[in-house]
C-alpha cells in the first residue's frame, strides 16, 4: 500500500497541495487526473520524495517514506519523470541497465543483463540494444525508459510491494503505442504485489485502463474512487471546466466533450 496523509506543500505563496490524503492498493492501476496546475505531478513527486511537503506522511507499506533510505527505496520503487533528456550518448541497453543500478556494485551481473533483455523484449526496444539513445524519437526514448525504470523493479520482493509511479507517461507516444503501454501497465499489475500510479490527461483513456482514479482541483483531492464514481458530470465540469456527456462504449465509460 501507498499512502499519503494530510499533504501540503507550497512555493511562493502557492499552495499547490492542500491536505491532500491518498491511498492506491498493491494490484490495481491508479490513476491521477485533472487540469493544467491542479497539482498532479506535484503530488507524484510528493509520494515519490522528489519535493518535502510542509506537512503531511507519506507510507510505503507500514514505514515512513522518511525511513527508508535511497538505496532500498530505489530497489522497491520506479519513478518514470516528465524529463527524458540524457547529457550525454550512451547506447539503449546502456539507458536501461542504468535501472539495474540499485541492485549492483560496480559490475552487472549476469542477472543483472537478463532482467534488462527481459525488460527490453516486454516494451519491444531490443532491437535498438546498440543504437545512440539521443538518435531516437521521443516516443521511442520514452518507451526506452519503461523498459529501465521496470528493470529496476522487474522481480518481486518477498514480503515486500513494488511500487511504479508514472508521470505523464503517454505524453511522446502515438495511439498505437499508449494503448500497448496500458495494456501492458494492466499486465504487470495482475501480479497483485505492484502498486502502479500514473499521472495521466486522457481521461477516456483513465476510465477505460484504470482501476481506481484520483481527480484534483486547485491542489485538492475532489474525488477519488473507480472510474464510475468519480467520472460524473458534475465533478468533470468542477476540475476541468466542461460538461461532458457520458456514453458506455464496449462496455467502458466513455466521456464525450462538446
Amino acid at each position: 500500500m501507498l499512502t499519503g496523509t494530510g499533504l501540503t506543500y507550497s512555493v511562493g505563496g502557492r499552495r499547490l497541495l492542500d491536505n491532500v490524503s491518498v491511498q492506491f492498493a498493491p494490484g490495481e492501476v491508479s490513476m491521477i487526473v485533472g487540469a493544467n496546475g491542479a497539482g498532479k505531478s506535484t503530488l507524484l513527486r510528493a509520494l515519490c520524495r522528489h519535493v518535502q511537503p510542509e506537512r503531511g506522511t507519506v507510507r510505503y507499506g507500514s514505514r515512513l517514506l522518511a525511513e527508508w533510505s535511497e538505496g532500498a527505496l530505489a530497489r522497491v520503487r520506479g519513478v518514470l519523470s516528465q524529463s527524458l533528456e540524457l547529457p550525454f550518448p550512451m547506447r539503449v541497453e546502456e539507458v536501461v541497465l542504468m535501472g539495474r543500478y540499485p541492485h549492483f556494485t560496480g559490475a552487472p551481473t549476469v542477472h543483472d543483463l537478463a532482467v534488462c533483455a527481459e525488460a527490453m523484449r516486454y516494451f519491444d526496444v531490443s532491437a535498438w540494444a546498440t543504437r545512440n539513445y539521443l538518435t531516437l524519437s521521443g516516443g521511442e526514448r520514452q518507451r526506452v525508459h519503461f523498459a529501465r525504470v521496470m528493470a529496476q523493479i522487474w522481480e518481486p520482493v518477498p514480503q515486500q510491494s513494488r511500487y511504479l509511479l508514472l508521470d505523464e507517461p503517454l505524453t511522446f507516444l502515438d495511439i498505437k503505442h499508449q494503448l500497448e503501454f496500458l495494456q501492458h501497465v494492466r499486465q504487470l499489475a495482475t501480479a497483485g504485489d505492484l502498486v502502479v500510479v500514473g499521472v495521466v490527461h486522457d481521461l477516456n483513456l483513465a476510465a477505460r485502463y484504470a482501476d481506481r482514479v484520483v481527480v484534483m482541483h486547485q491542489g485538492r483531492v475532489i474525488a477519488q474512487g473507480t472510474p464510475p464514481e468519480v467520472f460524473t458530470p458534475d465533478t468533470i465540469e468542477t476540475a476541468f471546466g466542461v460538461r461532458p456527456a457520458m456514453r458506455e462504449f464496449a462496455g467502458a465509460l466513455h466521456l464525450v466533450f462538446g
